[in-house]
């Protein structure tokens, strides 16, 4: 019988409490607590940066570019598919610093997600051409000519290469945009509504 009553009232605190029996609050509200602010939305659209975008995308490239060749040169091993990694990286790091709602950060982050996976590639082959040469990787670099581009496209990019840029790129975009919360969203599209 004691345990019964026990059993009832806990039963009735838990339903009147928003959170579940873990302590957690629910994901999925089925209204939102407030009215959408229009201040909101306006602070959501003045936060956009592209130039903080192509910023954090020009560091992820150079920072991960010499992480995969050092990388490389230390297991003597070429990794294609670091490409995609960097792609995830470039993404987020447009996620993070652009805080982009619109197409121009997934294109920002595809087009750079492209470039950094080609730029990577010259990267890694300079670091292995290096030693080859009694030379270190700046050097090397630093010596490209417009006659050394046809060698390096037939030696060393491979279609693998081209597939994984590609998937690098639509990776970098998926993860570009700001994740939004309900209230956010919904203070945006009212936001839209009126202004269009």
């Amino acid at each position: 019988m004691d345990i019964n009553k026990r059993t009832r009232v806990l039963l009735r605190i838990m339903s009147d409490e928003k959170t579940s029996i873990f302590g957690l609050p629910k994901r999925h509200e089925p209204k939102a607590n407030s009215a959408p602010a229009f201040a909101d939305a306006r602070l959501l659209l003045e936060a956009q940066s592209v130039r903080g975008a192509i910023s954090a995308s020009l560091i992820a490239i150079i920072g991960f570019s010499i992480l995969w060749a050092m990388l490389s040169v230390l297991i003597d091993r070429i990794f294609p598919w670091m490409t995609v990694i960097m792609g995830i990286i470039i993404g987020l790091g447009v996620r993070r610093a652009g805080h982009g709602l619109d197409w121009r950060f997934p294109l920002v982050a595809a087009v750079f997600a492209l470039l950094g996976s080609l730029g990577g590639n010259i990267v890694v082959a300079a670091a292995f051409t290096a030693p080859e040469l009694g030379t270190d990787t700046l050097t090397v670099l630093s010596a490209v000519t417009v006659m050394t581009w046809p060698v390096f496209f037939d030696e060393v990019m491979t279609p693998a290469d081209l597939i994984f840029a590609l998937v690098s790129a639509a990776v970098a975009a998926f993860y570009a945009n700001r994740r939004l919360t309900r209230a956010e969203y919904l203070a945006l599209r009212t936001w839209e509504g009126i202004d269009g």
